[in-house]
């Protein structure tokens, strides 16, 4: 017998396995490594203390110390399938708390076991004990930067300006995904652009102040933003109220005046943009402001092109989008005469 089997260690007295006897319960106990140890469901603290044993292979899993200061008798024990279906005989319980890859030795020994047809099966019970939350996947991308951040010799040397260019270049991958309605595609650039958010977070912590550099964590943007969208949707959190999202429009615009404290409707606005976007951006705050602000009366192509990106943003087009769209017409029929 495995010296490791639940047989080899201390516990209630068992009889031989009998034919006709109970076979028994057998309840395979899977925890999410992004959910606190010890924080398990109701179920699972049931199972577990009314377990005849409970068996895990793991000795340094991370619930371990937490079952054992609740009282429960954990085995480190890895037992066969064969072993495990013993120790079950008489109706007895056996609970296995899983390692992260779920024991697929153990059931599939037991699945080969059930295909025999000679031995009187265990009941196999899959309890999960805690969930993954909405976003828990989110942790894993931290964890795996900032292992990559200290062990690749590339990324441990990037700095925010040097990465700048990427946060450019995949938010116009991104804005191609949604235009040409690739879903893979666009969850994959979801993702790239994500990446640049954490990596930049994850810089930031390294941050001297006694260089005038603030550390801050990934934990603190998260925090920010969603302090942030509370503020500015209190019709949301709060007692106000929107009908229409032109009405959510301009309370946001006005708590972000207070907020920033500016005395301009152009403050806020980057002039770095593609020309286009920066036209349309300030045709949408003069329009927004209820104001009556004519166009410079200069003639040229660049006044042209700021007189159709207003005349667009005023009939709901994206005049960068638009242009967009032209082009890759242009490209087809560029592609369509070489052919």
């Amino acid at each position: 017998m495995n010296a490791n089997s639940p047989e080899a260690t201390p516990g209630p007295e068992r009889t031989a396995p009998d034919a006709a006897a109970p076979p028994g319960r057998v309840v395979l106990l899977t925890t999410s490594h992004r959910v606190a140890p010890g924080l398990l469901s109701w179920p699972a603290w049931q199972a577990l203390h009314e377990a005849d044993r409970v068996l895990c292979a793991d000795g340094a899993h991370p619930q371990l110390p937490y079952l054992r200061e609740a009282g429960i008798d954990v085995v480190e024990a890895s037992p066969t399938a064969q072993e495990l279906v013993d120790a079950c005989a008489g109706g007895h319980t056996v609970v296995v708390v899983a390692t992260g890859e779920g024991e697929p030795a153990l059931t599939d020994g037991l699945a080969r076991l059930a295909g025999t047809g000679r031995i009187a099966m265990p009941e196999l019970e899959l309890l999960p004990a805690s969930y993954d939350l909405p976003g828990a996947r989110l942790l894993d991308l931290v964890q795996v930067m900032d292992r990559i951040r200290a062990e690749c010799p590339w990324s441990s040397q990037q700095t925010h300006e040097g990465l700048a260019k990427y946060g450019i270049e995949e938010a116009y991958e991104l804005v191609e995904a949604i235009e040409e309605g690739d879903r893979d595609e666009l969850r994959e650039e979801l993702g790239d652009v994500l990446l640049q958010v954490v990596f930049h977070a994850r810089i930031a912590e390294e941050g001297r102040p006694e260089d005038g550099e603030d550390p801050f964590s990934i934990d603190d943007v998260a925090g920010g933003i969603v302090a942030k969208l509370i503020h500015r949707h209190p019709h949301v959190f709060g007692d106000a109220t929107a009908t229409t999202p032109e009405e959510v429009k301009e309370h946001w615009l006005r708590t972000k005046a207070v907020e920033k404290q500016r005395t301009s409707i152009t403050e806020g606005i980057p002039l770095g943009q593609p020309g286009l976007a920066l036209a349309a951006k300030l045709a949408s705050r003069v329009r927004t402001a209820r104001l009556d602000i004519p166009l410079p009366p200069v003639e040229g192509i660049g006044y042209d092109l700021l007189a159709l990106a207003v005349r667009a943003e005023s009939q709901g087009v994206d005049p960068e989008a638009a242009l967009r769209a032209a082009a890759r017409a242009y490209r087809d029929a560029i592609r369509q005469a070489e052919g």
